[in-house]
């Protein structure tokens, strides 16, 4: 490219950016008036229709209730939308719905009385970016007993970010992407999730996010997300045909009737469970990697191949008190049970260390090596306050639980595996000293 072309090129990068708009929503709006601050728009319906590549929507804290989809039930098995976001940004110019600063949006969709299955946030759009904003309430109806689950944020897009969202109590997944690559689930949780009346149980479907995307669609990431006190699981990626990546995030307490010890029998409890096709095998089996990440006090595994036809990667993880701490499961061409799985430089501590580990490639981990590894190894081993207030810029909180003590016998222990590391070695589990 010349210098004449490349200046251009600036030039409408910067013209571009210079003509971005910036919109406002409140729950006190008119969708009638001008979409100011001062005179702000109600729905996000509205905004839509104005915002183009590279603007902002900004939503005023309070409550969004909505009552009804934007279409119909054609049957009692059909799906309804409250919210489509269909309307695409361009790569380094997305349309941004964000929180104003320092106030929270809620989406409520608990007052919906549709008879059929729900999407709160219906996203088929590319390069939108999504920020701040709670999601609650995804609906199914007690009298239906036909569908699975419903949804908070559904997703079949493309290059899109979902940031420091909150999604919880709905009848279904908090956040799922059914198809599209390079999507960035970053800083958001997902908790107290619970489908009651879903057709094959009770429990069964609400995951606090899932992932089950076709061939063909790498790069969605999940990084810096916590999802506790969900019906299912934790993180889900059953089904998926393309890689994803899992890092820097927390699952517990998957399994349970939200908010108790009591067990739900149709909800499957683990806390991140690493593909698998129904206990099928498939020859185009997508290998996914989890690092850095931790994993307690689930009903089942805290990791879990789940009948994967491949081997994953598992590194630097932390699984405490689950069921099973890794649980590595596959499947083979001929249909039989195999293990498969890479694990270098995890800890499995406290309830049932391992199992179907017979033939897997792991070492380097807290049972494999010279060490012994107690309460003493760790600043604290408490397994309450995970779910404290996040950073300001919506990070993980820094708190010392499974953290290392200095003096702790898996501090330098691991092998390189390419990732970040401070002294001669990478430190066991998911902290780094």
């Amino acid at each position: 490219m010349n210098k004449k072309l490349i200046l251009a090129s600036l030039m409408l990068g910067l013209s571009a950016a210079s003509n971005a708009a910036t919109y406002y929503v409140a729950p006190t709006g008119n969708d009638a008036a001008a979409g100011t601050k001062a005179a702000p728009w109600k729905s996000i319906a509205r905004a839509q229709t104005a915002a183009a590549a590279g603007d902002t929507v900004y939503f005023r804290g309070g409550n969004y209730n909505y009552t009804a989809g934007i279409n119909t039930c054609a049957t009692r098995t059909d799906i309804v939308n409250a919210i489509t976001l269909d309307k695409s940004g361009t790569s380094g110019s997305p349309i941004r719905y964000w929180a104003y600063p320092g106030e929270t949006p809620v989406f409520d969709f608990s007052q919906m009385t549709d008879d059929c299955r729900v999407k709160a946030f219906n996203v088929v759009a590319n390069w939108v970016h999504l920020k701040g904003l709670e999601v609650t309430g995804a609906p199914q109806q007690p009298g239906n007993r036909l569908n699975h689950e419903s949804w908070a944020v559904w997703i079949n897009g493309s290059n899109n970010t979902f940031e420091q969202l909150n999604t919880h109590h709905n009848m279904g997944p908090g956040i799922f992407i059914q198809n599209g690559g390079n999507n960035l689930v970053l800083n958001s949780d997902s908790h107290h999730n619970y489908d009651p009346y879903t057709s094959n149980g009770a429990g069964q479907s609400a995951d606090g996010f899932g992932a089950h995307i076709k061939a063909g669609n790498p790069g969605n990431v999940f990084r810096g997300c916590r999802a506790w006190a969900n019906s299912d699981d934790g993180f889900d990626l059953i089904n998926a045909y393309s890689p994803v990546l899992i890092e820097n995030s927390w699952t517990w307490s998957q399994g349970y009737l939200p908010g108790t010890t009591t067990p739900v029998t149709a909800g499957n409890g683990n806390g991140f469970k690493l593909g698998g096709y129904g206990g099928v095998y498939v020859s185009n089996a997508a290998k996914h990697t989890i690092r850095f990440s931790v994993a307690f006090n689930n009903k089942a595994s805290g990791f879990y191949a789940n009948h994967h036809p491949i081997a994953n990667d598992f590194y630097n993880n932390t699984s405490y008190g689950n069921n099973t701490d890794f649980n590595m499961l596959g499947i083979d061409s001929n249909g039989n049970a195999v293990n498969l799985g890479n694990l270098r430089n995890n800890i499995a501590f406290g309830g049932t260390l391992l199992s179907n580990m017979t033939g897997v490639n792991d070492q380097f981990n807290s049972w494999n090596l010279a060490v012994t590894v107690s309460s003493a190894d760790f600043q604290s081993i408490s397994t309450t306050g995970w779910d404290a207030p996040r950073q300001a810029d919506g990070s993980l909180p820094v708190l010392n639980k499974f953290r290392l003590v200095t003096g702790s016998d898996l501090i330098n222990k691991g092998t390189n595996v390419g990732l970040p590391f401070n002294g001669s070695a990478p430190d066991l589990g998911a902290f780094e000293n």
